[in-house]
């Protein structure tokens, strides 16, 4: 019988993913990572620095608050992300479902984003952590049915693939928001902070510059794509996913039955080892600007252009992270990405034992470590990979009517790592034995706990489909 199901299959129409497409979809999470990196990278030293004048403490005491105020913004959207995934799976427009979301949260977010600096610069605490709020909540709007659009109208088997260049377009976003943190340097800004003479353009163009950008690429996404015309197009093809797609046990597609034991135990243990790489990655993004200008006395420019890095290491692997799921699996292809970023932080552990940080040194007087970059390079490449496989595996749990619940789940996992992770982070600094020097051991801690669950998620490789000519360059995960 097996065997009948297989040839039915391969008699079946080729499916081809359209890279021109999914590249300009990919415009939407341009914009997401565009924010989020101006947001992480600026604002916790905005808030340290307004923390440290309000209070009259020393960085490390008022660490804990950063982490408070960071993870406020994060418990919101863990609320708020699976409330819009379900309501944009519900709505129906002329625009379709996911882009009225997309283009309200857009502009409301972009709006609101360069008033964060200009508060900041008239020392006014309460309002810089108003607005942060407010931009968080539109972004919240928006990130959900943003990234549920790509499944939406991408069959199953293509959507690591599909996940891979959305991703490199995030990245891109990304290495804007570097580029600009290298040229409007925000160590050099806060080294004067005091003097009323330091310009604000120094700390306002980077928002200005990513409010821009974000419209552009709602803008882009709204004029070409046509989200009702391609799903009636792409229902065949979404069809055929189905029944090439490969989970333990079929999915329901009548959404008022409850998912198998199978699949809701695949579902959780995905979350959980999610949950715990994002501790560690969040908890390190947040706190490495805080970290390179009061521990590594060195400069934020640098950082930016080791983020940078970073990102060259997170395309390539969101380029190979298909085509290395579909010869091993997703799940085989989440360890390894797994292990490397293991052994980065493992380096930097042992690295930051070794090397001695003048603690007395003027802030923004230091080199920065060259060998942050290879870690960086390397973590880049390991977590690419995760996230590159782990999104797909979650919405492939699910049926095409549930994908924005299911997204919401995803993402809920995340923000409530994001939630968490900056307070334990600060609650821990106020323990004379935890410092900066120990953050990549927290970080690695993570991901080693991160690592461990996922070894218990079933490995699942789609049935193979014989292609031919170019359609062999179209990677089934």
């Amino acid at each position: 019988m097996e065997n009948e199901n297989v040839k039915s299959l391969e008699n079946c129409p080729k499916l081809k993913l359209n890279f021109k497409r999914t590249a300009i979809i990919g415009f939407a999470f341009f914009g997401i990572l565009l924010l989020w990196q101006v947001y992480d990278s600026w604002c916790p030293l905005f808030l340290s620095n307004l923390f440290e004048e309000a209070l009259h403490k020393e960085h490390n005491e008022v660490q804990y608050l950063v982490g408070i105020v960071m993870a406020l913004d994060n418990l919101a959207a863990l609320i708020m992300l699976p409330i819009f995934g379900s309501l944009s799976d519900k709505t129906h427009t002329k625009i379709g479902k996911r882009m009225p979301y997309i283009l309200i949260g857009t502009f409301c977010c972009a709006i609101a984003f360069p008033f964060i600096p200009i508060l900041f610069h008239y020392h006014n605490l309460i309002g810089t952590i108003a607005v942060m709020a407010i931009v968080v909540f539109f972004a919240m709007m928006y990130r959900n049915p943003a990234v549920a659009l790509m499944p939406d109208i991408t069959p199953k088997p293509l959507r690591s693939r599909a996940n891979g260049i959305i991703n490199i377009m995030g990245y891109l976003g990304g290495a804007c928001a570097t580029l600009v943190g290298m040229i409007f340097v925000l160590s050099k800004y806060l080294t004067g902070w005091e003097n009323s003479s330091t310009s604000i353009w120094v700390i306002e163009a980077p928002f200005l510059i990513a409010s821009i950008l974000m419209i552009i690429s709602a803008l882009v996404l709204f004029f070409f794509i046509n989200e009702n015309r391609i799903e009636k197009e792409v229902a065949p093809e979404m069809e055929l996913g189905e029944r090439l797609a490969a989970v333990e046990t079929s999915v329901e597609e009548d959404d008022k039955k409850p998912m198998s034991r199978v699949n809701k135990i695949m579902l959780l243990l995905i979350l959980g080892a999610e949950f715990l790489w994002f501790m560690a990655d969040n908890g390190i993004g947040t706190f490495m600007s805080i970290y390179v200008e009061k521990y590594l006395h060195s400069s934020t420019g640098a950082l930016s252009m080791c983020i940078l890095v970073g990102g060259f290491g997170s395309v390539i692997g969101f380029a190979a992270g298909g085509f290395i799921a579909s010869k091993i699996g997703r799940k085989w292809t989440i360890c390894g990405g797994l292990s490397l970023t293991a052994i980065a932080l493992m380096i930097w552990v042992i690295i930051s034992n070794v090397v001695k940080i003048d603690s007395n040194a003027a802030e923004n007087s230091q080199k920065f470590p060259f060998y942050l970059y290879i870690i960086w390079l390397i973590k880049g490449f390991g977590m690419s990979l995760v996230h590159i496989n782990s999104f797909p595996m979650v919405v492939e749990l699910c049926s095409n009517k549930k994908v924005g619940k299911f997204t919401g789940y995803y993402y809920a996992s995340s923000m409530a790592a994001q939630t968490i992770t900056p307070c334990l982070i600060g609650l821990l600094m106020l323990n004379s034995n935890f410092g900066f020097a120990q953050l990549p051991t927290y970080g690695l801690c993570c991901i080693v706990g991160s690592l461990i669950i996922f070894l218990f998620v079933k490995n699942i490789k789609n049935k193979a489909i014989v292609k031919k000519g170019l359609e062999a360059f179209d990677v089934d995960d």
